[in-house]
C-alpha cells in the first residue's frame, strides 16, 4: 500500500477547502487550482501550493483534465481528487489521471462509465434486480408530465418538467443546451415525473477488498427547481417506516457491487409514503450533503476515500448512527425576483454559534463548510452556493431549532440570499411534523415561504435605526461641531429628512429627545455609527448597522433588513429610456428568439442568459414591438445592460 503525500483537488471554493482540511488532518499535502475569476478565493490561500488556470469560465479551466493533471504534475501531487461537479464523474479524467502515475482518489473509471449515463445505469440496476422508472423514448398525451432529464447530469441542471406536448420540443432544447454548457454533453431522455414523492439516498463507501457498506440513508425531498436545498440524516420516512432501511441498504449494497465500485458513492431513490422506492441515478462521487451523514456517523468521508484510494481495507461494518443533523445550502439568490442569482462583494459573512468548520465532533453541534467569506467577491461563473450550515443534535427539533435561530442571526451583507427561505422551512409546523415530499414548495406556497423574516413595523424601525446611525457616523467624522447631537439644525423647525430604502425617515434629536414622524412611543436609547438601540412602547430593541456604498444593513434578533440609500445627486446619464430589459445579473447571451421590429406578446421570450451555470429566460414585459435589440448571441453583458427596448402597444392601437 502506498500513502499519498500530496494531493491536488481538481475543483474549487467549499469542497476544494472540505478535502484540504482533512489532508492537513493527515499529513498530506495540498494543491489547490484556480481560474482567474478564483484567483482570490480561500480556497487558494489554504492551500500549500496553488496552480493558475488562464481563463473565467468552467470550458476555459474547471473543464480541462490537460491542464489539471499539468498542474497536478508540475506541484509535484501523487494523487487527484475530483471532488463534485466538474470533471468528479468523468471516467476519461480518471483514466487520463491514472495513465499520468497519479491515484485517483474516486471509483474505477468502468463504474463511474456505467453510473454516467442515467439511461444505461437504469438498465444496469433493473437487470441486478434494483427496482426502477422506465424511460419513455417517445411521449404520449397519456404519458404526461414527463421529466426531461440530462443523461450527464446532476444538481437539477438540465431538468424541466413537460406537462402539455406543445411545450416538449421547446423544453428539450432548452434541457439540451443546459446540460452541453454544464457537463459538455446534450444528451437528455424523458421519465415520468411523480408529483410528489420522498428523494431518499443512500450513502456507500467500498473498498477493493470487496466491502460495501451502506453507511446511513439521507432524505433530500425539499428541493426547488430541482436543486436539493434542505437535506438530513436520518430519513423521517425511514424511521417511521418499518422494514424500509434494510430494503434501502439492500438494493444500495447492490447496485455499488453490480459495477465493481470503490469509494465513497450515493445511491438516489425515489420513495412513496409506503416505503415502496425506484432507483434513481448513482452518484460515483462525494455528494454536497455528505456533512449530515458525517455528523450522524462521526465518520470522516473525505478521510476514508483517501484510505480507499490507498488500498486500506474497510473494517467488516460502518460506525452505527446516532442522533439527527440538518443542512441547508444558502445561495446567493432574490426570491423576490424569481430566483436570480445574484453576484458582488460579499461585505460580511458571519454565522454565530460554529463550533466547526468542515468537521463534526460530539453529540451535536453548528458546523459550517463555506467556500466565501468577509470580502469574497461573488461571480456569474459557477453555482451560487456559498455555503453550507448543519446542525446536529440528538433530537430532529433540537437541531432544527438550533439550525433555524444561527440563519436568523447570520450577517449576510452584500448579495441578497435564500436565507429566510430556509430559516420559515425549518420552523414549518410540516416540516417539524418530518412531512417533506418533493411537492413541499408547491402545496405550502413558495412565495410564502420566502417572504422576508422581519416584518413590516421591524422594518420601518430598522430604517430609523438606519438614518440614527449614519447621523452618529457623519457626526464622528465631522471636523467641526463634533460634539452636537446627532440629527441637530440651525433651523429648528425643520426635521432631518433620511429615505432609506421606500422609508422616509423625518426625525428630531434634542433636548427632549428623539422627536420622529410616525414612530410614536419610542426612545432613542442610544445610538453609535454601528448599533442603535430604542425603547418601543417600553421594550428595548438592539439593531445592528452596517454602512457600504448605497445600501444600509440592519441586522437585529428578528432578521436581516437591507435598505437602498438614496442618491443625494442622481446622475442623469444613468437614466434609461421607457421600454428598457436591463440585464437582471451579468452572464452571456445564449440564445435570441426575436429581432428588431418585431411584434411580441407579454410573456413571449426574448432571450436567454447564461450565468452560474443555469439559463435565464428573458420575456417581454407586455404584447409590443421590439423597437431595439442592441445583443447578439454570445455577447458577454454586465449587470444592468440593455438588452432589448420593447414599445408597448395598447389594444386599441393595434385594432
Amino acid at each position: 500500500m502506498s500513502q499519498i503525500q500530496s494531493v491536488l483537488v481538481a475543483n474549487r471554493a467549499e469542497i476544494a477547502r472540505r478535502v484540504f482540511r482533512t489532508a492537513r488532518d493527515l499529513g498530506i499535502a495540498t494543491v489547490a487550482v484556480f481560474s482567474d475569476a478564483d484567483a482570490d478565493s480561500p480556497h487558494v490561500r489554504e492551500a500549500d501550493t496553488a496552480v493558475r488556470l488562464p481563463g473565467n469560465t468552467p470550458a476555459e479551466t474547471y473543464l480541462r483534465p490537460d491542464l489539471l493533471i499539468r498542474a497536478a504534475l508540475d506541484a509535484g501531487a501523487d494523487a487527484v481528487h475530483p471532488g463534485y461537479g466538474f470533471l468528479s464523474e468523468n471516467a476519461d479524467f480518471a483514466r487520463a489521471v491514472i495513465d499520468a502515475g497519479l491515484t485517483w482518489v474516486g471509483p474505477p473509471a468502468e463504474a463511474i462509465e456505467r453510473m454516467g449515463s442515467k439511461i444505461e445505469s437504469k438498465r444496469l440496476m433493473a437487470e441486478a434486480g434494483v427496482p426502477v422508472l422506465s424511460q419513455i423514448d417517445n411521449v404520449t398525451e397519456a404519458d404526461l408530465p414527463v421529466l426531461v432529464k440530462a443523461s450527464a447530469g446532476g444538481g437539477g441542471r438540465g431538468m424541466r418538467v413537460v406537462r402539455g406536448l406543445e411545450d416538449l420540443e421547446g423544453e428539450l432544447a432548452a434541457a439540451r443546451s443546459e446540460a452541453a454548457s454544464a457537463f459538455g454533453d446534450p444528451t437528455v431522455f424523458c421519465e415520468p415525473y411523480l408529483e410528489t414523492g420522498r428523494h431518499i439516498e443512500v450513502q456507500v463507501m467500498a473498498d477493493r477488498h470487496g466491502t460495501v457498506w451502506a453507511v446511513g440513508e439521507r432524505e433530500c425531498s425539499i428541493q426547488r427547481r430541482h436543486q436539493k436545498v434542505v437535506e438530513e440524516a436520518p430519513s423521517p420516512l425511514v424511521e417511521r417506516t418499518e422494514g424500509m432501511r434494510e430494503r434501502l441498504f439492500a438494493a444500495a449494497r447492490v447496485a455499488a457491487a453490480a459495477i465493481g465500485y470503490e469509494g465513497a458513492g450515493t445511491v438516489e431513490f425515489l420513495a412513496d409514503e409506503s416505503g415502496r422506492f425506484y432507483f434513481l441515478e448513482m452518484n460515483t462521487r462525494l455528494q454536497v450533503e455528505h456533512p449530515v451523514t458525517e455528523c450522524v456517523t462521526g465518520l470522516d468521508l473525505v478521510r476514508s476515500q483517501l484510505s480507499v484510494a490507498e488500498g486500506a481495507a474497510l473494517p467488516a461494518e460502518p460506525p452505527a448512527s446516532r442522533g439527527h443533523a440538518i443542512e441547508v445550502r444558502i445561495y446567493a439568490e432574490d426570491p423576490a425576483h424569481d430566483w436570480r442569482p445574484q453576484s458582488g462583494t460579499l461585505h460580511r459573512f458571519e454565522v454565530p454559534g460554529v463550533t466547526a468548520t468542515f468537521g463534526c465532533a460530539g453529540d451535536s453541534g453548528l458546523r459550517l463548510d463555506s467556500g466565501v467569506e468577509s470580502g469574497s467577491v461573488v461571480g456569474v461563473h459557477y453555482d451560487p452556493m456559498l455555503a453550507k450550515v448543519i446542525a446536529w443534535a440528538p433530537e430532529r427539533a433540537t437541531a432544527a431549532r438550533a439550525l433555524a435561530g444561527a440563519l436568523t442571526r447570520a450577517r449576510i451583507h452584500g448579495v441578497r440570499t435564500n436565507r429566510d427561505l430556509l430559516v420559515r422551512v425549518l420552523r414549518h409546523p410540516a416540516f417539524r411534523a418530518g412531512d417533506t415530499d418533493t411537492a413541499f414548495f408547491d402545496r405550502h406556497g413558495l412565495p410564502v415561504l420566502a417572504e422576508p423574516l422581519v416584518d413590516k413595523e421591524t422594518e420601518a424601525l430598522s430604517a430609523l435605526a438606519a438614518a440614527l446611525a449614519d447621523a452618529e457616523a457623519n457626526r464622528a467624522s465631522a471636523r467641526v461641531l463634533g460634539r452636537v447631537p446627532g440629527g441637530w439644525r440651525n433651523v429648528v423647525s425643520q426635521p432631518q429628512v433620511k429615505t432609506f430604502g421606500d422609508h422616509e425617515i423625518r426625525y428630531r434629536v434634542s433636548r427632549a429627545g428623539l422627536e420622529a414622524e410616525g414612530f410614536d412611543g419610542v426612545r432613542l436609547v442610544s445610538a453609535d455609527p454601528g448599533a442603535v438601540l430604542l425603547e418601543v412602547e417600553g421594550v428595548l430593541r438592539r439593531f445592528a448597522v452596517s454602512r457600504y456604498p448605497r445600501v444600509s444593513c440592519v441586522d437585529s434578533p428578528w432578521g436581516t433588513v437591507e435598505l437602498a440609500v438614496a442618491e443625494r445627486f442622481p446622475d442623469p446619464a444613468a437614466q434609461v429610456a421607457a421600454g428598457s430589459l436591463l440585464a437582471p445579473m451579468p452572464g452571456t447571451v445564449v440564445r435570441v428568439a426575436v429581432a428588431a421590429g418585431e411584434r411580441v406578446a407579454a410573456g413571449q421570450p426574448l432571450l436567454w442568459l447564461e450565468a452560474m451555470k443555469m439559463e435565464h429566460r428573458v420575456d417581454a414585459p407586455a404584447d409590443g414591438v421590439v423597437a431595439r435589440l442592441p445583443v447578439a448571441a454570445g455577447d458577454q453583458v454586465d449587470v444592468g445592460r440593455v438588452l432589448a427596448i420593447v414599445h408597448a402597444v395598447q389594444a386599441e392601437e393595434e385594432s
